[in-house]
C-alpha cells in the first residue's frame, strides 16, 4: 500500500530530472501528501513529457459517482491488467508519480511506526501511476490517478508487505509512451524497488498529522 509520501524537491531539478517540455500543473512542495490531493505527475504526448497535477484517487470514466475513487488510490500490480477499473488505464494512460520518498507503518502493538523511504541518491523518483478523465454530472473534468503497488523488497517487508513501484530510470520513458502495448514488458517492470539502492527512516508521527478542515 502507499497512502502517503513527499516530494519538495525544487522545481527546476524536476524539470531537468525528467525532461519536462510543458507544465500544467500547480506545483506545490509537500512533505505529507494523502489521497484527495492533486499531485504532480509526468504523462507523455506527442513524444514530450508534461508535468500535470492529478486528483489522487482513480475515478474510472465509467463510473456513476466520484466517491468510488475514495477507495481507488492504490492498483495492485498483479490485477492491473484484468481489473476493469484499471484494465483500460494500464493500455494507455500510464503516469510516472512524482515523489522524494514515501511513508508506511509498522504496527506494535497498540501503536504504528512511521518510516520514510527514499533513494541512496537523494533524487525524486516516479511512481508507477495510472490516470483517467472522469466527466462529473455537473459536466465538470476531472482527472484522476492511482499508485501502482507491488509486494515489498527486503528493506520494507518488516515494516509492510507492500510498497509503491518505482520505476527505474532507464525504463520510464518506456512506462509512459501511450504507444507501447506490450502487456508482458509492460508488466515486468511492476517489480518491488533494488533495497540496496533505498534507505529507510524513522519519522516523527506529528508530522503526518493531518489538520481539521476549518
Amino acid at each position: 500500500m502507499c497512502g502517503r509520501f513527499v516530494l519538495v524537491t525544487d522545481l527546476t531539478k524536476i524539470v531537468e530530472e525528467f525532461a519536462i517540455k510543458k507544465m500544467a500543473s500547480n506545483f506545490q512542495p509537500d512533505w505529507n501528501i494523502s489521497p484527495g490531493q492533486y499531485i504532480a505527475a509526468v504523462v507523455q504526448r506527442d513524444g514530450e513529457n508534461i508535468l500535470e497535477s492529478f486528483f489522487w484517487g482513480l475515478i474510472p470514466s465509467w463510473a456513476k459517482d466520484s466517491s468510488i475513487g475514495n477507495k481507488m488510490f492504490n492498483a495492485r500490480s498483479e490485477t492491473i491488467a484484468q481489473k476493469p477499473s484499471f484494465r483500460n488505464a494500464f493500455q494507455k494512460r500510464r503516469c510516472l508519480i512524482l515523489a522524494d520518498g514515501f511513508y508506511e507503518w509498522q504496527k506494535l502493538e497498540k501503536i504504528k511506526k512511521p518510516f520514510r523511504f527514499s533513494l541512496k541518491s537523494e533524487k525524486p523518483f516516479g511512481l508507477a501511476g495510472l490516470y483517467e478523465t472522469w466527466m462529473s454530472p455537473e459536466k465538470k473534468q476531472i482527472n484522476t490517478c492511482t499508485i501502482i503497488t507491488t509486494d515489498s523488497n527486503e528493506l520494507i517487508q518488516p515494516i509492510h508487505n507492500r510498497m509503491p513501484v518505482i520505476v527505474r530510470k532507464e525504463l520510464e520513458s518506456f512506462w509512459i509512451d501511450p504507444d507501447n502495448n506490450n502487456k508482458e514488458e509492460l508488466l515486468a517492470i511492476l517489480e518491488p524497488y533494488p533495497p540496496e539502492e533505498m534507505t529507510m527512516s524513522p519519522v516523527d508521527p506529528n508530522i503526518l498529522i493531518k489538520p481539521k478542515a476549518l
